[in-house]
């Protein structure tokens, strides 16, 4: 529907201002003041630090109506229970200007040491490193930059336009209608507020998708740190069974020259010998592995290697799957994100529901008429009528996005399930292996003794040379199963220990 009102100069300026407030609506004045409220701040909380218990979704039974009644509209305070809320920005004395925003805190979440420690680097000084040096904690941190951008965007008033009027060109002058026009797109219902709270939400969920990325980072430090201690043990392990190997292979030298052994004994000696040895290698190229992908991890490829400090053994306690579980489900920054997303989608209603409120167009004109020989003015005003698109898709789209968001709160539940599942049978088998091997009178011990006798049995001609072959073996493949129990033991407690977020070299995801 099309209002045109043709007045003259001075005429037009009479309308009553009730008129306007009448037509575009409080909130239309309200928003030509500026924004609403300023834009949140960015926390970025770390997922490492506790946080606290997600209020749980209700499930919802039933159609659009059920959905309607389970997530009410957001025009009214809302209690529901978010794991990690967005801090707005309050205002001063003078109000934020429309595109000001808080300066984005540091992303560094783990302190700077003083110094490096001597005798290696610790796992805290390669956290802090990464933190400074991992390239995907930057496009984290960018995409929260981009939505924070978004959000100062979506709430802006459309321009104002000023152009040109000519009417009756063709009349020699004589009734010419020369002019300048304003207009103006009032935008009415609320949409440009709602936007923002829509906008607000994925703001929120960028930032939870930059704590993931951190918990992401640190567990893979610490997956790679102690892949590189396991790479160190291992390094010492196969050099002491190759300096065992040489050593039988003095002693059987030693009694083969006093005829006590044949030549045989001392080629199989030699054997194991360059068995030993192709194991080291074999060690170091391992070593070399594990400190390059340590160092992908910390965005120092130049990083030279260097002994690391940590103990293997020290394992404390012993984990419960189901307070594991239950942690995973208060404090996983996943968790956060998709319980962030069904807010985001309950507004996304509301702004659907808004988007019929017909936005009012308003066009003054002021022009110099020729016939009349003075000044007039017009004053144009229009509005659709929302009758035969009432947005009525939209709105069903929106509803049915908060029932999937809802119910991806519920899948991402039971994949913690599945997940934590495999990985905490990978930690309980590793822990039973370590347990088995380490304690008094275990495997280990009892390797270790028989190699002992056997080997002071076979250099007084009392044990036979495949005996010793048999403890050396049995020797080195249990010190070798333990350091891989303790390396898996480790590998499968850190995962658990990082909410299960590990690769963050790989592609990230989108908030």
């Amino acid at each position: 529907m099309t209002w045109t009102v043709f007045c003259r100069a001075g005429i037009w300026q009479t309308l009553p201002a009730g008129f306007f407030v009448c037509l575009l609506g409080c909130q239309t004045l309200h928003s030509l003041k500026g924004t609403a409220e300023p834009p949140p701040a960015s926390l970025a909380p770390s997922s490492l630090a506790a946080a606290p218990e997600i209020a749980r979704l209700p499930r919802i039974e039933g159609g659009e109506e059920a959905i309607v009644s389970a997530f009410p509209s957001r025009n009214r305070p809302s209690d529901d229970a978010i794991v990690r809320q967005v801090a707005w920005q309050q205002p001063g004395e003078a109000e934020a200007a429309p595109g000001d925003l808080p300066v984005l805190e540091s992303t560094e979440v783990i302190p700077r040491p003083q110094a490096l420690p001597a005798g290696g680097l610790t796992i805290l000084a390669l956290e802090e490193m990464a933190m400074r040096g991992n390239p995907s904690l930057a496009e984290a941190r960018a995409r929260v930059e981009a939505a924070r951008g978004k959000w100062v965007q979506v709430g802006l008033l459309p321009n104002t336009e000023l152009g040109y009027s000519g009417q009756q060109l063709g009349s020699n002058g004589q009734a010419e209608q020369n002019g300048v026009y304003l207009a103006q797109e009032f935008v009415r219902g609320g949409k440009l507020r709602l936007n923002r709270e829509v906008v607000a939400q994925e703001i929120q969920k960028a930032e939870q998708a930059w704590a993931t990325q951190q918990q992401r980072v640190q567990t893979d430090v610490r997956l790679n740190a102690y892949a590189v201690l396991v790479a160190q043990r291992r390094n010492e392990i196969a050099d002491r069974l190759a300096e065992i190997a040489r050593q039988s292979v003095e002693t059987a030298e030693a009694l083969q020259q006093a005829q006590e052994v044949s030549q045989l004994d001392v080629v199989r000696t030699r054997v194991e010998l360059q068995t030993a040895e192709l194991l080291l290698k074999n060690a170091r190229n391992r070593y070399t592995a594990a400190w390059k992908q340590l160092t992908a991890v910390l965005g120092s490829p130049g990083l030279p290697p260097q002994p690391l400090q940590g103990n293997l053994e020290e394992v404390n306690g012993e984990l419960d799957p189901e307070q594991v579980l239950a942690r995973l489900i208060a404090q996983s920054p996943e968790m956060a994100a998709a319980l962030i997303e069904v807010q985001r989608a309950r507004w996304a209603v509301d702004r659907a529901i808004a988007e019929p409120s017909p936005n009012v167009d308003v066009q003054a004109i002021v022009q110099q008429d020729n016939g009349i020989g003075g000044t007039d003015a017009n004053l144009q005003v229009s509005l659709p009528i929302p009758w035969l698109n009432r947005n009525q898709g939209g709105i069903r789209q929106a509803h049915a996005e908060v029932d999937a968001a809802a119910r991806a709160v519920d899948r991402l539940e039971l994949s913690f399930q599945e997940r934590l599942a495999s990985v905490f049978q990978r930690y309980a088998s590793a822990r039973n292996q370590v347990v088995d091997y380490s304690r008094k009178g275990g495997i280990l011990e009892n390797a270790g003794v028989a190699l002992q006798y056997v080997r002071q049995g076979y250099q007084a001609g009392e044990v036979g040379y495949l005996d010793l072959i048999t403890a050396q073996r049995t020797y080195s493949q249990t010190n070798l199963a333990y350091v891989e129990a303790l390396g898996d033991l480790w590998a499968a407690k850190i995962e658990i220990d990082g909410l299960l977020l590990k690769g963050s070299l790989d592609t990230l995801a989108s908030p």
